[in-house]
């Protein structure tokens, strides 16, 4: 008998951690199933240091687009009769991603010594929370291909929705970088060389032209101090958002800033939504269905809202109260959650609130670049003429003389 470390949910919807007794990792999961828990992990203890190399090549993702066509096979195979077991090594055959194949190899290895679906991906360490979870009220319920099919949808409109986001901001960021390098050369190489051209002249410069070569060179004497000062403070402040003061914080401003932040807190709350809605869908219980979203979320003020909101469901209070005392939390948010518990229709208003948020972060986003991105050409058409203007008056000045 090996000892094992366990974290799971039990009937009373309350994360536990225990250390247990078994002849096997996949003989402790379904032992913990049998008696209505889920299972979020099991270590088996003195094992920790011995595998960390596997543990770090773990955390490596698998493509999300590439994990949807898994599903989509996955779920034509076993839509069409073949059972789970012939589906995992068919599609093993014929992954060619050799990381997936590799994970899959142990999925099919796991479920063939008797584990359940949902725990052997969810023992692979890199599959979302949301999945495994669906798998595992799938395979409860008996409705394991409604769980996968409600899953790729999920799926599929949470990477429209980003990508939507990625390409609305790809535009204003190309043209910040642009502008920056822009200045840096005029700066750090053209600048300085009229002004090495006016020196031999021994002319007498306009101010525009003197304030232009003084800011060069004060760009030029601080270049390499300001790009260490930089890179120093960005990997300062990732460190110090990694710890739990610095996140709170780092996630605090972000839902403060200007426009910004109340796009960013619809799109969190968006994505939580969808999250809720899916699980809740799949058969899990409201209180563990919170619970994968906490962990799931993106942003430490909106986990701390969902928990402090378990806290309040486990005592009693409908979800929508519990949401009503966040500042987080949306107030039309909170409306659509109390009609959904009014009439029973949670898991479908919940996808209303997340489809009304993406198209409201959708519009407002290209509302917002449409005025950003002629501001930064308005921006670099003034610098530019700035500097040529400088740049060139004392030469028609001197022409001007000469005639």
């Amino acid at each position: 008998m090996n000892e094992f470390r366990a974290r799971y949910v039990n009937s009373n919807g309350e994360i536990v951690s225990g250390t247990f007794n078994s002849a096997s990792e996949a003989d402790l999961r379904h032992r913990l199933s049998e008696q209505g828990c889920y299972v979020y992990s099991v270590d088996e203890k003195g094992k920790g240091l011995s595998f960390g190399w596997r543990g770090r090549s773990r955390r490596k993702k698998v493509k999300s687009s590439e994990f949807i066509i898994f599903n989509q096979q996955f779920l034509a195979l076993v839509h069409a009769g073949l059972p789970i077991l012939k589906s995992l090594d068919l599609l093993t055959l014929r992954m060619k991603n050799p990381y997936f194949q590799q994970l899959l190899t142990d999925i099919s290895a796991r479920v063939k010594s008797g584990a359940l679906l949902s725990e052997a991906f969810e023992a692979q360490g890199v599959f979302a929370k949301v999945y495994t979870a669906s798998l595992y009220a799938g395979e409860k319920s008996g409705n394991l291909e409604e769980v996968i099919r409600r899953y790729i949808e999920y799926q599929r409109i949470i990477d429209a929705t980003k990508s939507k986001v990625k390409s609305a901001i790809t535009y204003p960021i190309i043209l910040t970088v642009l502008l920056v390098v822009l200045v840096t050369y005029l700066m750090a190489v053209v600048v300085p060389q009229f002004a090495t051209f006016y020196e031999g002249l021994n002319a007498q410069l306009p101010q525009v032209t003197l304030t232009l070569i003084a800011i060069s060179r004060t760009i030029r004497q601080h270049l390499i101090t300001a790009v260490f000062v930089i890179t120093a403070a960005v990997i300062g402040l990732r460190i110090w958002s990694r710890t739990e003061k610095g996140g709170f914080a780092l996630d605090g401003i972000k839902l403060r800033l200007p426009i910004i932040g109340d796009l960013w807190n619809k799109f969190a709350f968006s994505q939580l939504s969808r999250t809720l809605s899916t699980l809740l869908s799949g058969g899990i219980p409201l209180v563990n269905a919170l619970e994968i979203v906490a962990d799931s979320s993106g942003n430490q003020l909106v986990t701390r809202a969902v928990r402090n909101a378990i806290t309040s469901v486990r005592e009693g209070q409908s979800l929508s109260k519990s949401f009503e005392s966040s500042s987080v939390v949306p107030e039309l948010a909170t409306e659509m959650v109390q009609v959904g518990e009014s009439t029973g229709s949670l898991s479908e208003m919940l996808r209303h609130v997340a489809d009304f948020y993406d198209q409201e972060v959708n519009t407002r986003l290209s509302q917002v670049f449409t005025y950003i991105e002629p501001i930064l050409l308005v921006i670099l058409a003034t610098i530019v003429a700035f500097v040529l203007i400088a740049l060139y008056l004392p030469i028609f000045n001197l022409s001007s003389m000469v005639k």
